[in-house]
This record gives structure tokens, sequence and C-alpha cells, in this order.
């Protein structure tokens, strides 16, 4: 079975409010790329992918007016997929949800949300302490992680897709400002995680199958910040040296060598300046799925040998996104 999770960077302006694609020449939310262009490279993408479930990070949106989920399957419909059932679970206020778009045929797919006393429903709050001042703080996600139920012909597992905050500092007007904000959304992206470990350790204590994919926002070492907190949120989510771990090779790799080469899931455009690449998107898999042959590969168009081997694939996955898919590969 494939199971992706790839982020795409406003999927939603390429929708009516009938969930019908606009796949025209006017201009997407990407940079000098039109609706037509970023259309028919994420068709080429997931039609290239022929995956089995994928977990869209930046979805359409769901609101009074539109159906994110209509409008997925509207996209499946039109470039001819193979996974065309769309889940969402919690809408959000953002325009980005989290939807699985998946293969009906294969595998069966509900949003089944937990929550216990001390780590409450996603769509809720969570209290927590993050700025050392004995006043607990109360945290939301945003983009609330959708809980999925999912049986194949031989297995039963659980899924969480995540989008967890950005650390960006959106609206900083000077670098002290910059620094305060950068400081201010680590502390609320750290909660976030604390949040889902809580969750994982539930599922994993109960013997349960689980999969926690999507962007985190985050990563071993990815900024200057990360040594006022001690750990990144990945290494949060993946647990310490305990029973309850998550694996995602590309995490493990960066924690054991924090210099030289490292693997990539996005790749950002900065004016005037080079591309920053970024570790940000996983596949975390809990100990019983790792006896299950899992193979992950990141869709990198320049990192992977057979896709920058492939012209029209190459240029599909840059057209289409400022990320990259992640890919696991696993017997289920």
């Amino acid at each position: 079975m494939r199971i992706a999770t790839y982020n795409v960077e406003w999927f939603n302006n390429l929708f009516d409010d009938d969930g019908v694609l606009l796949d025209d020449g006017g201009w997407s939310g990407r940079w000098d790329v039109t609706r037509a262009q970023q259309t028919e490279a994420l068709g080429g993408v997931f039609t290239a992918l022929n995956a089995d479930a994928i977990m869209v990070i930046e979805a359409p949106d769901t609101s009074r007016k539109r159906n994110g989920g209509a409008a997925l399957e509207y996209f499946a419909a039109y470039c001819g997929l193979r996974s065309r059932k769309a889940l969402s679970g919690f809408q959000n206020h953002t325009q980005q949800e989290i939807t699985l778009l998946y293969d009906p045929d294969v595998v069966t797919a509900v949003h089944d949300p937990h929550e216990t006393p001390d780590f409450p429903r996603f769509d809720t709050k969570f209290r927590m302490d993050v700025d050392a001042d004995a006043a607990p703080e109360v945290i939301r996600w945003s983009k609330p992680p959708l809980e999925v139920a999912m049986t194949t012909a031989t297995a039963k597992l659980r899924m969480i897709g995540v989008h967890a905050k950005s650390k960006a500092p959106h609206g900083a007007a000077n670098p002290a400002a910059m620094a305060r904000v950068r400081i201010e959304n680590r502390r609320k992206q750290l909660a976030q995680c604390v949040w889902l470990r809580g969750r994982v350790v539930q599922h994993l204590a109960a013997g349960d199958d689980l999969i926690v994919l999507g962007d985190f926002n985050d990563g071993p070492g990815l900024d200057e910040y990360e040594k006022l907190f001690g750990r990144s949120g990945v290494e949060i989510v993946l647990g310490g040296e305990d029973e309850w771990q998550l694996f995602d090779p590309h995490a493990h790799m960066v924690l054991g060598r924090r210099v030289g080469a490292q693997p990539a899931t996005a790749r950002f455009k900065r004016k005037g300046e080079p591309y920053l690449s970024a570790l940000l998107d996983y596949i975390m898999v809990s100990p019983g799925l790792c006896g299950r042959n899992p193979k992950w590969q990141i869709w990198h168009p320049f990192d992977h040998p057979d896709i920058f081997a492939n012209p029209v694939l190459r240029e599909a996955l840059l057209q289409a996104s400022d990320h990259f898919p992640v890919v696991l590969d696993i017997d289920l």
C-alpha cells in the first residue's frame, strides 16, 4: 500500500465556490504560475503518486459557502485518480483544511476523534504553561489534526494528519518584534506537539498501529530558537527513550547528524535571495508498522534520481507546490 502526505500551496485558489476547478489563465496563489499550470502540474503529480491514501495539507477550504471535500473529489474525477474519496475532520477558518484523499476500493476511512481529560479533542482547547510564569496558557489548533480510523483488507490502523503552527514572524515590524513573535509561535507550536504526543501515547498504549503524517513546520536543528527549548516539536511527537516511540527515517537522519547533507521536503522562494530548503513534512509510524517492510521516499525533484531524470514530473513538482510529497510504501 502507498500512503503519502502532500502540502499543496494555495490549493483553495484553484476552485470556485461550487468546488469546480478554475482551470484557466488567471493567476494562482503561486508566484508566476497560472491556475491552469498549477492544475496540470498537480494532476501530473497525483497521477504519478498513484497512492492508496494521500493526506492533503492545505486542502481546499470548507466554510459556509465552500465544501473542500467536494472540491477535492471534483479534482480527483477531473484528473482520473483512483484515490477519489475525500475525508475531512473539523473545519477551520484558515482556508487550509486537512483532508484525506483515498481509494474507497482499497480502504475504508472514517473521522474518529478521541479525547481524554488530560488531552482533549483537537477542536477544543488545551492548557499548558508555555512561558514559565506558573499560569497555563490556552492553546488551540488553528488547523485541528484529522484523526482517521482506517481499515484495509488485512489491517486496521489509526492515522493522524497534522499541520502544526508556523513559526514565521508574520506582521513583525523590526528585528526585536521578529524575535519576540518567533519565540511566541515556537512556544505555541511545541505546546501543540505536546498535545499531539499525548494522543500518540494513548493509541500506542492501547496497542493501535499508528501513522502520524503531515507538515510540522519544524524539525530537529531547524532554527536557532530550538536551543531555548531543548528540542523540536518533531522530537516531542516522536517520543524519547521509552517504549512509545514513533519512527521516521528522515527525522532520524537529521537527529543523528546536525551537519552535512540533510533531506528536505520544501523549497521556498525568497525575493532576491537563493531558495531556502527545509525538512518540514514527515510520515511517522508506530513500532508495529516498522515490521511491515516500510520504505520512505521524498519526491524532491532534485534529490530523487528517478524524478530528476523525468523532466515532465520534475517540472510538475516545481510548479505544483512549494512542498514535495513524502511517500510511504508499506505492507498493509
